[in-house]
């Protein structure tokens, strides 16, 4: 008989294809009709393998959708100047993110109450561990002289970020680049300017 393929893998190259069979199935079919027979099956390797790495579909899933945020990182420009970062930035994220904004907004029935958390709990499980964007963004930045670290509040420095999270959440598409540009230079850099002029 021949062998099946899950037996062949092992370590980080079995747990990969795991979690993206996890993946498919949650973007094909959604949170509430996921099994761990279904992702056995479509990895080739049995309910077993899944249980020993992870208790239950709710772990599994967690696990597949940062898998997929880690398997695509977002680049970081480095243009020179901070407008122009966070432009090239945003384009590349909501060009990069908004399948998983499509999967957390529209296919996640159910998870939230069987994980015991929130949507933005679970945003912050999953991208636990990682540096965000912004603090090597905003780092150039402060070492350019662009904006001084400490003076500007984080909810505006996050601002940004949040309404590309926004707008990908309510659309479940690419945020136009028009948009983007509006955010940058109608929204945040005039913040901006005004705490780079108050007294610190």
């Amino acid at each position: 008989m021949a062998e099946r393929p899950g037996r062949r893998r092992r370590g980080k190259a079995l747990e990969d294809a795991l979690l993206r069979a996890a993946w498919d199935e949650l973007t094909e079919s959604g949170y509430a009709a996921l099994t761990m027979e279904r992702v056995a099956v479509r990895a080739g390797t049995s309910r077993a393998v899944l249980y020993r790495r992870w208790p239950g579909k709710a772990d599994l899933v967690i696990a597949a959708i940062r898998h997929r945020r880690e398997a695509d990182p977002v680049p970081l420009p480095d243009t020179g100047n901070l407008r122009d970062d966070l432009i090239a930035l945003l384009r590349s994220a909501t060009r990069r993110r908004v399948d998983l904004a499509t999967v957390i907004g529209a296919r996640l029935g159910g998870l939230f109450a069987e994980a015991g958390t929130t949507p933005a709990e679970l945003r912050e499980l999953v991208l636990s561990g990682g540096t965000p964007w912004s603090h090597t963004v905003y780092g150039r930045a402060a070492e350019r002289g662009e904006l001084v670290p400490g003076r500007v509040p984080d909810q505006v420095l996050s601002m940004p970020f949040d309404l590309l999270r926004h707008d990908m959440l309510m659309t479940f598409e690419p945020v136009p680049d028009e948009r983007i540009t509006a955010i940058v230079d109608d929204l945040f850099l005039p913040l901006l300017a005004h705490y780079r002029e108050a007294p610190a």
